[in-house]
């Protein structure tokens, strides 16, 4: 956390099920040094800890980090218990940008996509293409 900070991070992402009970310590003393923070989860027994530690950012994270099966139905399944006045952000799996204008309907704020740019990554056409489409265009 210390480092984040000391490097010019704004934020950090702080994982839930790595940190369990310690969860609440990390996100206090996150939001002392003047960090924003992302409480990753995947199940509800997370979420329940994300949101007692009063989490303003949740990160839905599709990707089992057990057996790395990844599935969009996560986010589904699990933004239902999120109170509205918290930023809700699906995280991996995100391929396409029919995905995230299904993400969009069911009222995620935002979305991390990692290995599907990266494997596009030398293709300004492609990522481009992406952005635009994921923005509503044809």
């Amino acid at each position: 956390i210390y480092t984040s900070k000391l490097i010019g991070a704004d934020a950090i992402l702080l994982i839930a099920g790595v940190l369990k009970e310690n969860l609440g310590e990390f996100y206090l003393k996150t939001k002392e040094i003047g960090l924003q923070c992302i409480v990753e989860v995947h199940n509800k027994e997370e979420l329940n800890n994300a949101l007692e530690v009063d989490a303003d950012i949740i990160g839905i994270n599709n990707r089992n980090l057990i057996d790395f099966n990844v599935s969009l139905d996560n986010t589904e399944k699990l933004i239902k218990y999120i109170p509205k006045n918290k930023t809700i952000v699906s995280e991996s799996g995100i391929k396409t940008p029919e995905e995230i204008k299904y993400l969009r309907n069911l009222g995620v704020n935002a979305v991390l996509i990692g290995e599907s740019f990266m494997r596009e990554i030398n293709n300004l056409d492609t990522l481009e293409n992406f952005i635009y489409k994921a923005k509503g265009g044809m």
